[in-house]
């Protein structure tokens, strides 16, 4: 009940935003205010070293003058500054240039059915049992192996949080959320000889997190798994991209068909709509309303209704990812995309990790990038990498210090296999990728 009186208020506050634009002249509106609230604690070596309390609030509104723009935020919700922050907004509006694919959606866009997404899980952890959650974790890091010499800490984060967004349309919905998370780095070897490396678990729910032990020994393993690491002499051979950098390789192609980078032509996806840039078994869909996903929401920043959709099927590309404003200057319809993607899922095969090894043979595993160097207008890619090196499927040594390099276009159209040890912890969703080859460049 004091949830729903909590989105009562913000709702209250929402609709006094979008009244008083309507009184200062605004043909439209949309306002949002949202709350987070949150404890986040971090130990190092044994030894707290912070412990924070977050209560952030904010509120933003956008009003129009017909085709005019003006946007004005403030975190005072006190009804002066409400007012000021509207007519800030006016302000900037009146004088703003007529844009004529500025607006709100299309009425017949806008989100109507709400169903509950499983999105709110607070999780009643108070300062102290964080901090034993903390030691725990990073102990089993610390005493895993004793070549284990050094740490960064363990963190523990707990956030949950209530947004309401509004329009003058007559929208007007809100939704509760929790994140939680724990995390930990640590450093093994000894002198020059240093290597680290980290694991982390993050769920809506805390009772789906992984434990603080496995999360510590996790860490300890795969920092382990990095000494001894060598060079490489320069190549081409196959390489396979393990499932968390594979988002990465999704999330250039996702940055590559957004409407932003389309209609500003810096894209090295131009004009790619209805073509094949994956191969025939690559399948690629938006699964916004999954029950307690990291990227569930039946609407869109604007308000915009959200749907299962294919982005790829066949290979082919079937869709963009557009906001509203994007889609008017493609001449298009918006894809319910303002704020970005849903539960983006990549259908994977039927290979777990040990057979994607399997199948690459002998190539480059991928475990860590380096790096910016993606460029999106060309799909030129060259990035510093860590891995191992992979002989007749079975990792032989661990590599670092070389850099990867090929062109986007043609590494998604020269993807071999996606395994189905798809990593869960983001928006993206998506299984290693293991690409025919890439240049290495190493010694």
């Amino acid at each position: 009940m004091q949830n729903q009186a909590e989105i009562k208020r913000l709702k209250n506050v929402v609709q006094q935003l979008l009244d008083e634009a309507g009184r200062q002249g605004a043909t439209a509106a949309e306002a949002a205010f949202s709350i987070d609230n949150g404890l986040s604690a971090t130990a190092r070596l044994g030894e707290v070293e912070t412990v924070e309390y977050h209560c952030d609030q904010g509120i933003g509104v956008t009003v129009y003058f017909g085709q005019k723009k003006g946007s004005a935020s403030t975190n005072d919700i006190s009804e002066d500054s409400l007012k000021e922050t509207v007519k800030a907004a006016c302000s900037i509006a009146r004088y703003a240039s007529e844009d004529e694919y500025a607006g709100l959606p299309d009425p017949e866009e806008l989100a109507t059915e709400f169903p509950d997404l499983d999105l709110y899980h607070p999780w009643e952890i108070d300062a102290e049992q964080a901090i034993d959650l903390a030691i725990e974790c990073e102990n089993a890091a610390r005493h895993h192996h004793p070549a284990i010499s050094n740490s960064e800490g363990a963190t523990i984060s707990s956030h949950r949080g209530a947004r309401v967004f509004g329009n003058s349309l007559g929208f007007l919905h809100g939704n509760l959320s929790s994140r939680h998370s724990l995390s930990c780095s640590v450093l093994a070897g000894s002198g020059d000889a240093m290597q680290r490396d980290y694991w982390y678990s993050v769920s809506r729910n805390a009772a789906s997190l992984e434990s603080a032990q496995q999360v510590g020994e996790k860490a300890a393993q795969r920092t382990l798994a990095r000494l001894d690491a060598r060079s490489l002499s320069t190549r081409q051979c196959p390489v396979l991209f393990a499932a968390e950098m594979a988002t990465g390789l999704i999330g250039s192609m996702v940055g590559a068909i957004s409407g932003g980078n389309l209609y500003r032509k810096a894209s090295f996806l131009l004009d790619a709509l209805d073509t094949q840039i994956f191969p025939e078994f690559v399948r690629i869909h938006e699964q916004p309303l999954l029950a307690g996903a990291l990227g569930s929401s039946s609407y869109d920043a604007e308000g915009v209704a959200t749907r299962n959709r294919d982005i790829v099927s066949n290979g082919i590309l079937r869709s963009y990812v557009l906001s509203t404003y994007s889609a008017r200057k493609l001449g298009m319809q918006t894809t319910g995309n303002a704020g970005g993607v849903h539960n983006l899922t990549v259908e994977s095969g039927s290979r777990d990790l040990e057979s994607m090894l399997k199948l690459l043979d002998t190539g480059l595993l991928v475990t860590e990038l380096m790096g910016q160097g993606v460029n999106r207008v060309t799909g030129d890619y060259s990035r510093g990498a860590s891995g191992f090196w992979v002989e007749n499927g079975v990792i032989q040594y661990p590599v670092q210090e070389i850099t990867i390099a090929g062109n986007l276009k043609t590494m998604l159209r020269n993807i071999v296999e996606i395994g189905n040890d798809a990593d869960l912890r983001g928006n993206i969703r998506v299984g290693s990728i293991l690409l025919e080859q890439m240049a290495i460049a190493g010694e």
